[in-house]
């Protein structure tokens, strides 16, 4: 078993070379023996559209049932929907089968338990048990099966109202959004577009990463083209947004938090977001007498810190966003799009227009620089950890992020990829251009990463 798909916040490896049979079967066995130590039993199991999800599926549930638990399969589904089965019917915890925004021979394990986010040490406790094979073995549990999508699309159509007719173009990547975005927007009768909006698992038009510019030409091109109050675009399992506004212009998730700002936050309120988020954010939560909380980068650990600093919102840079006043503070993309159309329905400026008045700093795209494994990344991390910190001033709460007199810049090991991460912004162009060299320079220093600038 490789230990390297047991990541901070989920688990995640090449299906071909990671997850044999006999590893997910082993998982679930590891999982079912901790929600049956903690005196729990009612799991909810369900997977993305990927072509590997569904044997994926069957083997994690075969170990769950040989440990006790009462598993409900709710079959396919996007990732907030799984999240939203654990409030709507209060299962004990979830399980969701996906590789995100992953090429197509990834695949994965997104673990909730008691309503929070399943993650860390506990992560680290499902290894423990299996490297000890210390699993519970029990009268076998029960396997239901359960279509959880109508109440979703239910709950979404009752949180949203829309006060003026929108046109919007919707590019769902062949992925799971598919399933349930599309409808929900035309339901609430909102002119959509439709881009890639038909599963298929092999991604054929573009990878399901919108995070990356190159996977966003389509919706641009059509945005520029013709008439629309905005464009969106889902990830693999569409827990995470971008959004193009309608001069076709990419709109970074960290921006797309400060416009949602001033209808949420009250006076001390704190704001949560990622150490990849842009100074504009923080200006903005402090300009709306809000206290910005920077943390950790992960889906798990904003919500739960979220929960810790009773946050009503929250998010990271990659497109992960958590509303908690109207909503149940888990990342769902296709909520923040409709929460999106509700608030230019209520306005009659464009979202252009609105951005506008947000404070400018000039940032590069998150970048990611590949290493020849994840062992290569840790080491190169590290390095450029004692390095940096010995000789800038520096935040270290996750990777290092060099302080700068008039801008940033940040290193840190991807948690999904052998990948690191970067991202440079400063108050003028060229003073961003020349933080990025400084550090990539060095950067390269540090062991085998392919560096592109």
């Amino acid at each position: 078993m490789n230990e390297f798909i047991f990541r901070e916040y989920d688990i995640r490896g090449i299906v071909n070379e990671d997850f044999p049979e006999k590893v997910v079967y082993n998982l679930g066995r590891a999982f079912g023996t901790f929600v049956i130590n903690n005196n729990k039993k009612n799991i909810i199991v369900t997977g993305d559209i990927r072509l590997t999800t569904p044997n994926l599926k069957n083997q994690f549930i075969k170990g769950l049932l040989f440990c006790g638990v009462d598993v409900i399969d709710g079959g396919i589904v996007p990732t907030p929907t799984n999240y939203f089965s654990m409030y709507e019917y209060d299962f004990d915890g979830a399980v969701q089968i996906t590789g995100s925004h992953n090429p197509s021979d990834y695949n994965g394990f997104k673990l909730s338990f008691n309503k929070k986010a399943f993650y860390g040490k506990q992560i680290q406790e499902l290894k423990n048990i299996i490297l000890n094979n210390k699993f519970i073995k029990a009268q076998k549990g029960t396997l239901g099966k359960k279509n959880i999508i109508p109440d979703y699309k239910k709950m979404l159509l009752e949180k949203i109202k829309i006060s003026r007719p929108l046109s919007v173009a919707m590019d769902c990547g062949n992925a799971s959004g598919c399933l349930v975005a599309p409808e929900i927007f035309e339901d609430l009768k909102i002119n959509t577009t439709k881009l890639y909006c038909n599963v298929d698992g092999t991604f054929p038009n573009h990878h399901p990463d919108p995070t990356v510019d190159k996977n966003l030409d389509v919706l641009v091109k059509t945005i520029k083209n013709n008439h629309y109050d905005f464009g969106v675009a889902y990830d693999g399992d569409a827990d995470r947004i971008v959004v193009v506004d309608e001069k076709g212009n990419i709109i970074r998730s960290d921006i797309l938090m400060a416009i949602f700002l001033p209808e949420l936050i009250s006076k001390g309120d704190k704001i949560i977001y990622d150490v990849k988020c842009s100074k504009s954010l923080e200006d903005e939560i402090t300009r709306l007498g809000g206290k910005p909380v920077i943390w950790k980068t992960g889906h798990s650990l904003i919500k739960d810190k979220m929960y810790r600093e009773k946050s009503k919102f929250g998010g990271e840079m990659s497109g992960h966003i958590f509303f908690a006043d109207n909503f149940y503070g888990f990342d769902d993309a296709i909520y923040v799009s409709l929460r999106l159309a509700q608030l230019l329905s209520k306005q009659n400026k464009t979202l252009s227009q609105i951005i506008s008045k947000i404070p400018k700093y000039f940032s590069t795209a998150e970048l990611r620089f590949d290493c020849k494994n994840d062992e290569e990344k840790f080491k190169i991390s590290k390095k450029a950890l004692n390095y940096f910190q010995k000789n800038y001033q520096c935040d270290t709460i996750d990777g290092v992020r060099i302080n700068f007199q008039d801008g940033w810049g940040l290193v840190r090991a991807s948690n999904t990829q052998p990948v690191i991460v970067c991202r440079f912004e400063a108050k003028t162009e060229d003073k961003m251009h020349v933080i990025k060299k400084e550090i990539l320079n060095k950067l390269k220093e540090f062991g085998d990463i392919k560096l592109e600038f």
